[in-house]
């Protein structure tokens, strides 16, 4: 009976079945739970390891890495969105190191990759291959069926997108996305102080730079400013290839005075129209000019087209005090990472000691000479008024006795030729009393100085000075077009002793006689070549010949080439 000892109690099926589903109930809400705190601690760990980087890379890995730990993916990657809608960067983790090569090139942002570019918005699939906006994977590719992605902002500007795929369960949850998306902000705001800490880091090295150019500059030895400009332009703009071109022929041509890094050899020393320049633009503008991308600028870059594929360039014209001096330029292959507004604005700031350099240069150079004047002047005095009249005196002592000989023939000869040898050194002596004189004074345009400058310019690509010799009234009776050709005529001969001869000795003889005008290169380098030599041949050879004149390349019999360039007057 109810209630008597020994009596078991005996509970009705139905409440006792609601009890137990009650416990089960609390079991589930205990797990999920449980569970959420898990993802919870996995979002707090994500984001401690996204907030741990400094470097802008370091911090982006990082990234990939805790989105694909948070969701169970197990491809990740985070793609950087360039300035024309593209792909500039693409960080990837779960692919294996030596598949990667096979694949191919990097996404570009195409396809299902670019839909997510266009239109920044949450995109998660179970199977990637359904979705119309898929463009398939290249040969070798794993495959990949589940798929999120998710955009990162930084102050409402969209950074880049977060790529998953592969899920551990088969396909990504709503809570999956929630988790991710929540790790995008947390990333953005670990992107922005990224970028806060490199650009800081990056202006730093720029003024360290700057203040090694300052010193340089105030120094009177050691390596040329405008080179070290452009060698520490290119190492800290991370650059493939860096100019600096100065302003020539008043201001029509460019001249790339110093060149640094991918095929600058091949550069140094050219001049270009400034019409067919990136300098040309910036220097016209006086501004800044910044090309993202060779899209952006499809012409007016000839100068960079010669010698490799630019991609992005950075144009700083260098403004004196008066004027605009030239332009130094900083480029990279294309398909590298392109330059910011923040790095042209740096590098604006750097580039203003290239103008200073070249006016400090100029001013040097200016005091140099005053300094340099006075000395010139008494030697090319004591020249003219002391050795040259010894030397005709001599001259003259030698003609009288060769005529007072008479009949001795072969003495007579030998005098003869020992005054001949007199007038070529009188004349060797008068071109150095012009060298001396002429370029110091307030600068005359006839041919002898134009001349002596070629020769000056080519010393540097020569690798020794060209001897120079005048005779004749040069300036007087070679003016005009005829002055323009017989220069040009002197500038390629050098030009091909430059880049043929291999020699080590070189000079002009410039001769106005009978109405004419002799124009004589010569080296005693390894000869003509067969088929050498014949850039700018042609040329010579018709400029000669529309002045009525004629061209000779021949073999010298002391060795070595002579080109002989004569023209009527």
């Amino acid at each position: 009976m109810d209630g008597q000892a020994g009596t078991p109690l005996i509970f009705p099926d139905g409440p006792k079945l609601e009890l137990d589903q009650l416990i089960d109930q609390l079991v589930e809400r205990a797990r999920e739970v449980q569970r959420a705190q898990g993802r919870l601690r996995s979002l707090l760990r994500a984001n401690e390891m996204v907030t741990g980087g400094i470097s802008l890379h370091e911090v982006l890995k990082h990234i990939v890495q805790a989105a694909c730990a948070l969701a169970g993916a197990r491809y990740g990657a985070l793609g950087v969105i360039a300035h024309d809608g593209t792909l500039e960067q693409f960080i990837h983790v779960g692919m294996d190191a030596e598949l990667v090569p096979k694949i191919g090139h990097l996404p570009e942002g195409k396809g299902l990759l670019g839909a997510l570019i266009n239109d920044p918005q949450p995109i998660r699939l179970n199977r990637i291959a359904d979705d119309p906006r898929s463009s398939g994977f290249p040969p070798m590719h794993p495959p990949m069926a589940s798929f999120l992605g998710v955009p990162i902002r930084i102050r409402g500007e969209v950074f880049g997108n977060l790529y998953l795929t592969e899920s551990a369960t088969g396909q990504f949850s709503a809570e999956d996305e929630e988790l991710v998306r929540s790790l995008a902000v947390t990333a953005g705001t670990a992107i922005s102080n990224a970028r806060l800490y490199s650009e800081s880091q990056l202006q730093q090295r720029w003024l360290g730079a700057s203040a090694e150019i300052s010193a340089q500059l105030l120094a009177s030895a050691g390596e040329d400013p405008l080179k070290m400009i452009a060698r520490r332009a290119s190492e800290i703009g991370e650059a493939d290839l860096v100019t600096v071109a100065l302003l020539a022929d008043e201001g029509a041509d460019v001249m790339i005075e110093v060149a640094i890094g991918q095929d600058a050899d091949a550069l140094l020393g050219r001049r270009f129209p400034v019409s067919e320049t990136l300098a040309g633009q910036a220097i016209a503008e006086r501004a800044p000019l910044l090309v993202r991308s060779a899209a952006e600028s499809p012409g007016e870059r000839s100068d960079l087209e010669s010698v490799f594929e630019p991609g992005p360039v950075m144009v700083i014209p260098l403004v004196g005090t008066s004027s605009v001096l030239g332009a130094l330029t900083i480029a990279r292959r294309a398909g590298r990472p392109s330059f910011s507004d923040s790095d042209l604005k740096m590098a604006a700031g750097f580039a203003n000691h290239a103008s200073i350099a070249i006016e400090l240069t100029a001013a040097r150079a200016d005091q140099q000479r005053v300094v340099l004047l006075e000395d010139r002047d008494r030697i090319a005095r004591d020249l003219h008024d002391h050795v040259i009249q010894q030397l005709f005196a001599i001259g003259l002592s030698l003609e009288g006795t060769a005529s007072a000989l008479g009949g001795n023939d072969q003495v007579v000869s030998r005098l003869r030729e020992r005054v001949g040898d007199i007038d070529r050194t009188i004349r060797q002596i008068r071109t150095s009393i012009f060298e001396l004189r002429g370029p110091l004074g307030a600068g005359s345009a006839g041919l002898r100085t134009r001349v002596l400058e070629i020769a000056e310019e080519m010393t540097g690509v020569l690798g020794f000075a060209p001897g120079v010799a005048f005779g004749g009234p040069i300036d007087l009776s070679v003016t005009g077009a005829l002055a323009d050709d017989v220069a040009a005529c002197v500038r390629e001969g050098l030009t091909n002793v430059a880049k043929h001869a291999q020699a080590s000795s070189a000079g002009v003889d410039l001769d106005v006689a009978d109405n004419e005008v002799t124009v004589l290169v010569w080296d005693n380098g390894v000869g003509v070549a067969d088929g050498g030599r014949s850039s700018g041949v042609a040329n010579l050879r018709a400029r000669a010949e529309q002045r009525h004149g004629s061209f000779e390349l021949s073999v010298r019999p002391q060795g070595g080439t002579q080109m002989v360039w004569k023209a009527l007057i």
